[in-house]
């Protein structure tokens, strides 16, 4: 009986190293940084939408790590940049890529 519990509790031993050694590989995020970045990208989004000269449905928001990439299209300049303004007040933002292109 003795061994028979030694052997259950090393592959269970065995087993949960090996899952916690998945937990993150490359290219993706831990669950708590993966919360963050829906937390600021919903925070961007909202503040785009709270603001008259940003039209939100026209923008994408994504964030990595705290890097938001902003793609999409803008009306003119002024759109652009204040997308950009209004990204950067948001916590957490550590870095913007500005990818928004401006029709003519």
């Amino acid at each position: 009986m003795n061994t028979r519990h030694a052997f259950a509790a090393s592959l269970l031993a065995l087993g949960l190293a090996a899952v916690s050694g998945c937990a993150v590989t490359r290219n993706q995020e831990t669950v708590g940084a993966y919360i963050d970045d829906t937390a600021i990208t919903t925070a961007v989004k909202a503040r785009f939408a709270d603001n008259k000269l940003v039209d939100a449905t026209s923008i994408r928001v994504e964030t990595l790590n705290g890097t938001v990439m902003l793609s999409g299209f803008a009306k003119n300049a002024t759109e652009k940049s204040t997308a950009e303004q209004l990204t950067w007040k948001v916590a957490g933002v550590k870095q913007v890529k500005n990818e928004i292109a401006v029709r003519p």
